[in-house]
């Protein structure tokens, strides 16, 4: 193991015993605090006295941990370190766990500067291609000027593409869209705990540069995200029209596998729990514990995609939604994919498991994404993983990016 990795775990590991810490303070805390109260005034004198040892104690005590863990990474990285080996983020099921971290943690890691804070990054065969024109060229030694770029969800990595399906082909869109329209597969990872629109941001930089170094000329450029990827597709499409970047012109369209359009209702049962434990003394520890959350999923709650949806307001406030109407680039068609684990009654209710259809559609009762009713796609009894890989979704995503949108075969 690389030694920087080996140091960066140890910093992780003292920044989870920060927050076990912080919880049993504020627990403490809190508990304490209702018995004081109950005694009434008299109580002050024993109640400042207490408190102050409390959080001498505990200051100690994350501070040693802290200490402790960092100390033991560099030691660690010393004894054991190889700069030579390949990094925690290549190894399969290391990456699946690192990234579950950075969904979750991800803005801090980025903040502490932690090694293990995943970048937005072109994957191949599990390793970085950098973004140089010898780098990409050595990468896709047959690139073609038709490109599709795909974008994993929430605590995901680009490995999430190849999800062996139920049934039928193996292969992944990637793969099937280069072997039957001679597309050039492209997939990312990036750190899906930061906001939404940071990434959208990030993405249409990277987009602008692939488009200026890619081997040969960029003709089409397809879009396909799952989940949050849907929402990051989005995001970048319209910092990209914002900033006038010539890759934008080249978007035909733009696929969203699932997508909380409209908000996920699991991160709103989070932020209502959050609200309702906050209430009380004894239990606003657990709500400062589940608000440390990252903002990437936070952006989730209702599916903000750009700046303007969070940067005036607290993001732990209860339930409302801010987002605005994002116009979709002009030279691109707008897809989406929504699916439900029951029938038409109970799928309603449950969606496939973590997005419903209204939201995936972009359909609700005061915000409507302007997707066109034929460039969507509705199934039933699947769930919302099995949207990575399968027979009837490669079907229409085949037939929608081998056709050019109406306004562009019109010419306008």
């Amino acid at each position: 193991m690389r030694g920087r990795d080996i140091e960066a775990v140890g910093e992780l590991a003292g920044e989870g015993s920060n927050v076990v810490t912080t919880l049993v303070r504020d627990m403490h805390a809190g508990i304490a605090g209702r018995v004081f109260g109950a005694i009434g005034p008299s109580s002050k004198p024993t109640q400042v006295i207490h408190d102050g040892i409390a959080r001498t104690v505990y200051g100690t005590v994350d501070h040693g941990l802290r200490g402790a863990t960092k100390a033991g990474g560099v030691l660690a990285s010393q004894v054991w370190g190889r700069g030579d080996d390949e990094g925690l983020d290549s190894r399969g099921r290391v990456a699946g766990a690192l990234a579950a971290v950075n969904g979750i943690y991800g803005h801090q890691l980025a903040s502490h500067r932690n090694g293990l804070a995943l970048t937005m990054q072109i994957r191949q065969h599990g390793s970085v291609v950098p973004l140089s024109d010898e780098s990409l060229s050595a990468a896709f030694p047959e690139a073609t000027g038709r490109v599709a770029v795909f974008v994993h969800g929430w605590c995901l990595t680009e490995r999430s593409w190849w999800r062996l399906p139920r049934e039928g082909d193996t292969r992944s869109y990637g793969q099937r869209l280069a072997e039957n329209l001679g597309f050039t597969p492209i997939y990312l990872r990036y750190n899906t705990g930061l906001h939404i629109s940071q990434n959208g941001q990030m993405l249409a930089g990277m987009l602008e540069r692939l488009q200026r170094l890619w081997p040969v000329p960029i003709d089409e450029l397809v879009l396909v995200g799952h989940s949050m990827g849907g929402l990051v597709a989005r995001s970048a499409s319209f910092y990209g029209m914002q900033q006038h970047h010539w890759w934008t012109a080249a978007v035909r369209h733009v696929v969203c596998l699932g997508s909380p359009h409209l908000g996920a209702d699991l991160e709103k049962g989070v932020n209502v729990a959050a609200w309702a434990l906050g209430r009380l003394p004894e239990t606003r520890a657990l709500a400062g514990f589940l608000n440390r959350r990252s903002p990437g999923v936070k952006d989730l709650r209702y599916g903000a995609v750009i700046e303007e949806d969070w940067r005036d307001g607290d993001p732990d406030e209860f339930l409302r939604d801010r987002c605005h109407e994002v116009p979709f680039l002009p030279s691109a068609a707008y897809h989406f994919v929504a699916t439900t684990v029951a029938s038409p009654a109970l799928g309603r209710l449950v969606g496939d498991c973590l997005v419903r259809s209204y939201s995936a559609t972009g359909t609700g009762r005061s915000r409507h994404i302007p997707f066109e009713a034929d460039h969507g796609l509705t199934l039933t009894g699947l769930h919302h993983f099995d949207l990575l890989n399968h027979p009837q979704i490669y079907a229409k995503l085949r037939e929608w990016v081998a056709n050019a949108p109406k306004q562009i075969a019109a010419g306008r």
